[in-house]
């Protein structure tokens, strides 16, 4: 094996698989009302472990970008085919996550345009026309660019209504944007914002484009050692970048802030190092087997366990209750305290979705976009 990154980086299936468990555990919880709070979101500005799932994601598609593309450029160039592949993994991602959105209503009045999925496919769009078009440093320039002008932007430009830089749920630039453009089309939940709106996706692309640049360090003829090493320091110096950055422009997920992206960026490209030097330098792999299953099938897992969570709200049981909520007052809070239920419910359903995935991957079926 050349020094060259040339086979599929198990850290990197791992680090998906471990990320995309995260959300499945923190998004199906047996009470809404019983939560650990490193399960929970920030209320607003700050952060907690669960506000690194959906980042750490961005920037693992970023990195994929890179090992996948660029063996493409290798072999001949920017062609009209890889532009066409990439606009058709656009679009199908883009409307799985409208198609999640819509069940079980398919109220169109009322549909949320914006996703989890919707932001992925705009992500991965543009990170990969500019991995396609530009050198390393002009990808450097450009995160560096577009967090700087979303800086600018949101702390400078006035919403309607409201003073420059008022960074509130109502009163920032993003909401504002967000309810003009989607109208009832944003997230129930915040109506007066989105938190995968307009705006924010501009640093939710240069998140990706951390990832795309990580990808250029693991494709360097560095060895492993030193590729992992770089990765933790080069972490350690964004996470340092973001938390200064957080007492002039506060690290917050809804609005994605050019310190959130530095700060969970820098914790990204730790985490990889850890599971770069744990699996592929030192071997370490049993440990990681379930993640691995979970990684290599992370679309199809993220829609599998949607589509049983909303059975499990739908299907109704006894006396006006959803079958997800008799099992969880019947079957786990019968013996554990209403918080303990709540963790043990949503473990469970994770162990729910790694067997049906289990199934795919012993009969080696990897559904991609």
């Amino acid at each position: 094996m050349t020094p060259i990154e040339s086979q599929r980086l198990v850290s990197l299936d791992v680090f998906r698989g471990i990320t995309i468990a995260g959300m499945i555990l923190v998004n199906n919880p047996g009470s809404w009302e019983h939560i650990y709070w490193p399960l929970e979101h920030a209320a607003w500005s700050g952060w907690t472990p669960t506000d690194l799932v959906f980042p750490f994601f961005l920037f693992i598609v970023g990195v994929s970008i890179t090992l996948a593309l660029g063996k493409r450029l290798e072999r001949g160039g920017a062609t009209r085919d890889i532009y066409l592949k990439i606009v058709k993994r656009t679009l199908i991602i883009f409307a799985i996550g409208l198609f999640l959105n819509a069940i079980p209503e398919f109220s169109f009045a009322e549909l949320r345009i914006p996703g989890v999925l919707q932001r992925i496919a705009v992500c991965y769009f543009f990170a990969s026309i500019i991995f396609l078009n530009t050198k390393v440093r002009t990808q450097i320039a450009i995160v560096i660019g577009l967090l700087l002008f979303y800086w600018v932007l949101v702390r400078l430009v006035p919403a309607p209504g409201y003073a420059a830089g008022d960074l509130t749920k109502d009163g920032s630039l993003p909401s504002f944007v967000d309810r003009t453009v989607f109208g009832t089309h944003v997230w129930a939940q915040a109506k007066v914002y989105d938190p995968e709106g307009i705006l924010s996706t501009i640093p939710a692309i240069a998140t990706t484009l951390i990832g795309v640049l990580t990808g250029h360090w693991l494709r360097t003829e560095k060895t492993r050692y030193e590729k992992a090493a770089g990765m933790f320091v080069v972490g350690a110096i964004c996470v340092a970048i973001g938390w200064a950055w957080n007492a002039f422009f506060p690290i917050n997920k809804a609005l994605w802030t050019s310190s959130y992206v530095f700060f969970t960026g820098g914790l990204a490209l730790q985490f990889l190092a850890i599971c770069y030097w744990l699996i592929d330098i030192k071997g370490y792999r049993r440990w990681a087997k379930p993640f691995e299953v979970f990684g290599l099938n992370a679309i199809a897992l993220y829609v599998v366990a949607d589509l049983i969570a909303d059975a499990l709200g739908l299907i109704p049981v006894g006396n006006g209750d959803s079958l997800g909520g008799w099992i969880y007052n019947h079957i786990f809070s019968s013996w554990a305290s209403p918080i303990n239920a709540s963790l043990a419910f949503a473990i469970c359903f994770v162990l729910v979705c790694l067997g049906l995935m289990w199934v795919l991957y012993r009969r080696r079926i990897f559904l991609k976009a």
